[in-house]
């Protein structure tokens, strides 16, 4: 029987009644995304600047600050074994390099002269099958009520709003770029020009334009250096661009039929899953179609999502690559593997500076920076230099690719990034060891001492097998370095006969990432890794583990492994499990903590996870699963 779509995803539209810091709703399309409030716009920036942000971001929405000083990369190295790494983070350098170029809020569009005591009546839904924010509210003392429709343009960095004629007066503010960790405190050093029409105003900002068309009969006027006031509107276009906007813009009739139909087609292809009506069940089911609908707004762009996608900034807004695994892998299992590709384009184009990172420790091929922006530079850090687990992930996204689309074509696309991804790791590996200067997915061990740990073990083998099948695939042989190399790594760590994290004291730290599981759940089975020494390590970890202390992807993490091993009713229980970082927000956010109140890589991680479950038959037998146009994962 196949799936009813439009009723399951319909029955987690997102309903709100009250105003909630936590809790603002965003239209977007992958490249840009914009939030609103509880009134469809962006009315009480304070009551949400401490919780979860009223963002307007773009992938390529970019700032740095002037660098009179010249600082460069190289200022912030300590020699470790010989090898050059850019660890020193809190010197002016490092600093500076650390906080540059930061992501930009574009700009702020909200109704003026509102106090949330003059609200009533709240009523919002979030209709997921439409892509479409529906608000209504009632305005004290006299009790009219105003409603407004929010859409976003599914192919264009757009907005479009339709106010009822008992609206207040919209304003637009043009925020300045911020250095700081969150993006909280806007720089007053910038500039707005504008130029005003009956209908329409162009504005040119530092590094990118944007342009506000209006109906007739309302009146703009700028009230501020950024700040312009709009009167007796009653629908509103507001579009952003890294150069001059065209004349036309897309007017709100034209946005709402394209992007109803393109979340009706959304919606409509690519994989579906159905659960049951039990509660588990029921929870399961919102907390995937609301991870669908984020992560296709949040995380299917030209370039990899920071953490917290287009929301707000963390860590200045860059992206760390050894969790876009988590925020896209995910795409390609739910049948939607274009919206993965969009951003492997980014890897191509900063190649360069990756092959000139290895070529400067002194390693073949190239080596993937940890926390990083558009441009590709590494960002000081005394944690991330040292991780290795991002850089399979080229490797592993091109075999994903090529399973959904098994054509010379995909080889020769994506042959270069494989190749040159395995070579580092196999000159990285030379030796026949992961490690010194390594710190695991795990963050809890020092980079001196670590050596051999078990996920990383597993990851360095199948990748260099994989790049070998790449190899054979385009009809070259076989690398005999990579090979001798694969060979020469040894099995994971064992004490007590389950794995340790790392094969160093100390061992095993019950607490962060249990990262030694995902060697067989994330990864297939490969030779290094025993399922049933594995079996045996997860209930560990089950009865052993701070949880307190575990992030958003860990639970998905664990339920692969879960499935894996034919365990189904532990692979949901980890999914459900009651800690304060597996909170799925009524908006679908995963929260983890106030500077981090939303974390995509729990919602992504979970759609990997009940795809890898729904193809392992890993769900509960009284459980009720309908599946469609999932793939299997690797």
């Amino acid at each position: 029987m196949t799936i009813d779509r439009k009723a399951l995803v319909m029955r987690h539209d997102v309903v709100l009644t009250k105003p909630d810091a936590l809790t603002p709703l965003q239209v977007g399309n992958g490249e840009f995304a914009f939030a609103v409030d509880s009134t469809g716009l962006q009315s009480f920036p304070e009551f949400h600047k401490n919780a979860m942000q009223l963002g307007t971001q773009a992938q390529w929405g970019w700032h740095s600050e002037a660098n009179p000083a010249g600082y460069t990369l190289e200022q912030t190295e300590t020699r470790f074994n010989g090898v050059p790494y850019p660890d020193q983070s809190t010197t002016p350098a490092g600093l500076w390099l650390r906080g540059n170029p930061h992501r930009l809020q574009l700009g702020r569009l909200g109704f003026v002269g509102l106090e949330f005591s003059a609200l009533s009546e709240v009523q919002q839904r979030l209709s997921l099958w439409e892509g479409r924010i529906e608000s209504r509210f009632r305005l004290r003392p006299d009790g009219q009520l105003v409603s407004v429709e929010t859409l976003c343009h599914p192919t264009r960095d757009l907005i479009a709003v339709r106010l009822s004629p008992t609206a207040p007066p919209v304003q637009l503010h043009f925020p300045g770029p911020s250095l700081d960790w969150m993006g909280l405190v806007e720089s007053e050093e910038h500039t707005t020009k504008a130029l005003m029409q009956s209908t329409r105003a162009d504005f040119v900002r530092e590094g990118y334009h944007a342009a506000l068309a209006f109906s007739k009969g309302a009146t703009l006027t700028q009230t501020g250096p950024h700040t312009f006031l709009l009167t007796g509107a009653r629908e509103i276009v507001l579009a952003f661009s890294e150069r001059p906007l065209p004349e036309k813009l897309s007017r709100f009739a034209e946005t709402k039929r394209i992007t109803l139909r393109h979340w009706e087609r959304f919606w409509s292809t690519g994989g579906a899953l159905e659960l049951g009506s039990s509660a588990p069940e029921r929870e399961l089911e919102r907390r995937i179609v609301l991870s669908q609908y984020l992560t296709a707004i949040q995380c299917a762009g030209s370039r990899p999502p920071q953490e917290t996608g287009l929301v707000q900034n963390s860590w200045h807004g860059k992206f760390h690559l050894e969790m876009h695994w988590w925020h896209a892998a995910h795409f390609v299992l739910w049948g939607r593997a274009a919206l993965l590709e969009r951003s492997l384009p980014w890897y191509e184009k900063t190649l360069p500076r990756a092959q000139e990172t290895a070529h400067k420790q002194g390693f073949a091929g190239a080596r993937w920076p940890k926390m990083v922006a558009d441009d590709g530079r590494e960002s000081p850090s005394p944690v991330g230099i040292f991780l290795l687990w991002q850089q399979p992930h080229p490797i592993f996204f091109a075999e994903l690719l090529y399973r959904v689309k098994p054509a010379r074509l995909t080889l020769q696309k994506y042959g270069k990034l494989v190749n040159e991804t395995a070579a580092f790791l196999a000159s990285y590996a030379k030796n026949g060891q992961l490690g010194p200067n390594l710190i695991p997915a795990q963050e809890s061990y020092k980079h001196p001492t670590t050596l051999n740990p078990t996920f990383e073990l597993a990851y360095v083998w199948w990748a260099l097998e994989t790049a070998q099948l790449w190899r054979t695939r385009l009809g070259q042989p076989r690398e005999a370095e990579w090979d001798r190399v694969q060979g020469a790594l040894p099995k994971p760590h064992l004490r007590e006969g389950i794995y340790t994290a790392i094969a160093t004291p100390p061992y095993t730290i019950t607490r962060d990432h249990p990262s030694m599981t995902a060697a067989y759940g994330l990864l297939p089975k490969t030779p290094l890794i025993d399922p049933e020494i594995m079996h045996r390590t997860l209930l560990e970890v089950e009865k052993t583990w701070d949880w307190q202390s575990t992030w958003g992807w860990d639970y998905p993490m664990l339920a692969m492994t879960a499935a894996r091993l034919k365990l189904p009713a532990l692979a949901v229980k980890f999914l459900l499990l009651e800690t304060p970082k597996n909170r799925y927000l009524a908006n679908g956010h995963n929260y983890q903590r106030s500077n981090l109140p939303l974390y995509l890589p729990g919602n992504g991680g979970l759609l990997y996870a009940v795809a890898l479950m729904a193809s392992e038959k890993a769900f509960p037998v009284s459980w009720t699963v309908k599946s469609e146009g999932l793939s299997a994962p690797i």
